[in-house]
């Protein structure tokens, strides 16, 4: 492939910054290679849903992979073509004497009007000025190849990143449709229809909707119970994302809630972070679609902002299981090719709620969900 290809020819030229940057594209490379090979497989594979999650995450960490090595791309690149531009002047200058000596007969150079003296003398100075005027020649050269080589490294890698966009959305959709085709999850409970619009009727605040969720069961059925007290401040966010803002803290409009808002990508899939019965899904209040999970006896996860949301009331999910995807369109190729910013902040540009109620009251995530940065 003509991406590999420049690649290596990048780390080749030994570099850190270079070699960080090959590092960062051959781990994309795989990792993209590898979730194609996941899909193809996941077809054919009795436990479809796990296989496809696991394609899915699969991707995402792929293009994360892919966005990272970009990302270092344009401000190698950036940074090359600022030091260039600032010494301008230098190259003209250098540009300057090159030709001058380039256009002048050889004899000239080696005589001087002075006489045999000066034209010794002129040597001589020559003699020392030559190494560093070679030396500004290869630096220069090696700078012009870098720009070079990186500028056709970006314009190699769009081929890679469409295939990667394209085999994510084809392996989002291929989950949807396994998730909906799913019956062989154990249940705990089912809702009753009625109940479940009257409580959705009346709750004017998620606390409220929250405390009555205990009296829209219809039916108990003998099934285990989730109980991950003893995984208290250790679980992984439910979506890959960066923590954006904390508990009870204001957002820009003054507004605080009593959770974390999460920044994350179009599209990202979310999963519980452990076994959890499904106490609800569906569109709630001015939430979006929401999904409360129960992980242990009277703690509730509200997750909210989703655009798909997968399972039914009742449902136990094992750990890992995929919950829904998080709404918003994928950003154009060309948005994540000049992607500069910190770790590509500026595609996080969707956002999860979760919020975490023990006995009907709301707490910090931090008691159950590990820092996230």
């Amino acid at each position: 492939m003509k991406w590999l290809a420049l690649i290596t020819a990048l780390w080749a030229g030994g570099a850190a910054q270079a070699q960080g940057t090959a590092e960062a594209a051959l781990a994309a490379e795989a990792r993209l290679q590898e979730a194609r090979a996941l899909l193809d497989a996941a077809q054919s594979r009795s436990d479809r849903v796990a296989a496809l999650t696991q394609t899915v995450r699969a991707y995402e960490d792929g293009l994360e992979a892919l966005r990272e090595g970009l990302r270092r791309v344009a401000i190698q690149r950036q940074s090359t073509q600022a030091e260039l531009s600032a010494r301008s002047a230098e190259i003209s200058r250098l540009l300057g004497v090159l030709q001058s000596m380039g256009q002048a007969p050889t004899p000239l150079l080696l005589m001087h009007p002075s006489g045999p003296l000066g034209t010794a003398r002129s040597g001589m100075m020559v003699a020392d000025v030559a190494p560093g005027i070679q030396d500004q020649v290869t630096r220069l050269q090696a700078d012009l190849a870098e720009v070079r080589d990186l500028t056709l490294l970006q314009d190699s890698a769009v081929q890679t990143l469409e295939d990667g966009l394209a085999g994510a959305q084809e392996a989002r959709l291929a989950l949807s449709t396994a998730i909906s085709e799913r019956t062989d999850l154990p249940r705990r409970f089912a809702q009753d229809p009625a109940r479940r619009a009257e409580l959705l009727a009346s709750s004017e605040t998620l606390n409220g909707f929250a405390n009555g969720l205990a009296g829209i069961v219809d039916q108990t059925f003998a099934s285990a119970i989730p109980d991950a007290t003893s995984l208290k401040g250790t679980l992984p966010l439910p979506v890959q994302g960066r923590l954006l803002r904390g508990f009870n803290a204001p957002d820009a409009a003054g507004i605080v809630r009593p959770g974390w808002v999460i920044a994350t990508r179009p599209g990202a899939l979310v999963e519980t972070p452990v076994a959890a019965t499904i106490r609800f899904q569906g569109p709630l209040l001015d939430y979006g679609n929401v999904i409360i999970l129960e992980p242990a006896a009277d703690v509730l996860f509200v997750i909210a902002g989703l655009g798909t949301v997968f399972g039914q009331a009742g449902e136990i999910l094992p750990a890992g299981s995929a919950v829904g995807l998080v709404g918003g369109d994928p950003p154009a190729v060309d948005a994540i090719l000049t992607e500069s910013g910190a770790s590509g902040a500026g595609t996080r540009s969707q956002t999860l709620y979760l919020e975490v109620r023990d006995s009907q009251s709301a707490v910090d995530p931090a008691v159950w969900f590990a820092d996230a940065g």
